[in-house]
């Protein structure tokens, strides 16, 4: 793989970076740990501009090309972990009960601090590189709160571009695909009230649960029977919770929630008009009353058409070659970098692994030096040195 010499020289570094990370979780916004050693290495290689608590606990640094073109490109790496317990048995295990690197967020900032140490020493651009350390991706809506904290605007950020790693894909291999890529993800809770009662007196109740259950098995319908069959669309009731836990006992009150993820605005749409109708309806069947929550979370994630093509021609140049990916149906809050800038997202890839939110899942620190290698080649081709 032709990556770049001095990442290969840097990999045990790197990846010791890396195994620290994953020993230490921090979740969401509480990655307050994390973010002191990025911007303590961050200053330590020379980066010319230093700034934390962008987005809360985020962290940027600027490194300045030996020639100032003008032209800034912003790398985006997230920094957070799962509230997942680690089952992976490796001697670097996660010291945090209930934490995890389940998503190799420590493997995403571990290789773009090696970009940014590499880039700090040869400085062969024209222009500046912001590099950008996201705190609270799974689900915290970190980088929605970095855009709002004005970071585009503050450093001028002109493009910007972003990678995860993906499980069952080649090491160090890349995919890319433009337009939409990732899904909107929104959220939904619905509170159902009956009548509770005994057990034994049915006749008696309005029978949450009941209601509940045939209100699961209908929100597939919106699937099944609303949404245009050549559309993407997944709906999912992920908890179930009566207010009674006896056996003898049916509850007054049963709370279900789950999330919706689609593709495009129509369906989106769709799916919280729908969600809230079938609601309404089972409830006045049953003789009980509804309330419907729905959040609208991130939104589609959608790569820009010639930064994609760039970030291809990155990728064959290290790796060789670059394959069309799929649709992904989970989110990804780069999509709010994406719709204040043009840029890309890529996958590369991590081995024959568990999936991503797996207990067993670790980050394959044998593709550290395409990572690198495809962020810092970002930055010499798209500015290259006068």
């Amino acid at each position: 793989m032709p990556v770049k010499n001095r990442f290969a020289e840097l990999l045990p570094e790197i990846t010791e970076w890396r195994r620290d990370l994953h020993e230490n979780p921090e979740i969401l916004f509480d990655t307050h740990r994390t973010s002191k050693v990025v911007a303590d290495k961050l200053r330590e290689f020379g980066c010319d501009e230093v700034v934390e608590g962008i987005g809360r606990t985020g962290v940027v640094g600027v490194i300045r090309g030996k020639t100032d073109g003008g032209k800034v490109i912003g790398l985006r790496a997230d920094m957070d972990a799962l509230p997942i317990h680690e089952q992976t048995g490796v001697a670097y295990a996660s010291k945090t009960d209930g934490a995890m690197h389940a998503c190799g967020h420590d493997g995403h900032t571990a290789m773009l601090l090696g970009a940014a140490k590499y880039l700090s020493e040869t400085r062969n651009f024209d222009g500046s590189v912001v590099v950008i350390f996201q705190p609270a991706e799974e689900g915290g809506g970190g980088g929605r709160e970095m855009c709002e904290d004005g970071m585009m605007d503050r450093w001028n950020i002109q493009e910007v571009y972003g990678m995860h790693n993906w499980p069952g894909k080649p090491v160090g291999s890349f995919s890319i695909r433009p337009g939409a890529f990732f899904a909107a993800t929104d959220v939904f809770d619905i509170h159902l009230e009956g009548r509770g009662g005994h057990a034994a007196k049915p006749q008696e109740v309005v029978d949450t649960t009941l209601m509940a259950a045939q209100l699961v098995t209908a929100l597939q319908s919106i699937v099944s029977r609303n949404a245009d069959p050549t559309k993407n669309i997944v709906v999912s009731v992920t908890s179930f919770e009566t207010s009674s836990k006896a056996f003898n006992v049916i509850p007054q009150r049963v709370h279900i929630k789950g999330t919706v993820r689609t593709m495009d605005d129509d369906m989106r749409d769709l799916a919280e008009r729908r969600m809230t109708e079938i609601s309404e309806g089972i409830a006045a069947t049953f003789g009980g009353t509804v309330r419907v929550e729905y959040q609208r979370n991130y939104p589609v994630m959608a790569n820009h058409d010639e930064q994609t093509e760039f970030a291809a021609e990155v990728a064959r140049a290290v790796s060789g070659d670059c394959e069309d990916a799929p649709l992904v149906m989970g989110g990804e809050d780069f999509a709010f970098m994406l719709e204040e800038r043009p840029g890309a997202y890529i996958l590369v890839g991590n081995g024959d692994t568990a999936p991503v939110h797996h207990p067993e899942y670790d980050f394959t620190d044998e593709a550290i030096p395409a990572g690198c290698s495809w962020w810092a080649e970002i930055v010499e081709r798209r500015m290259p040195a006068a």
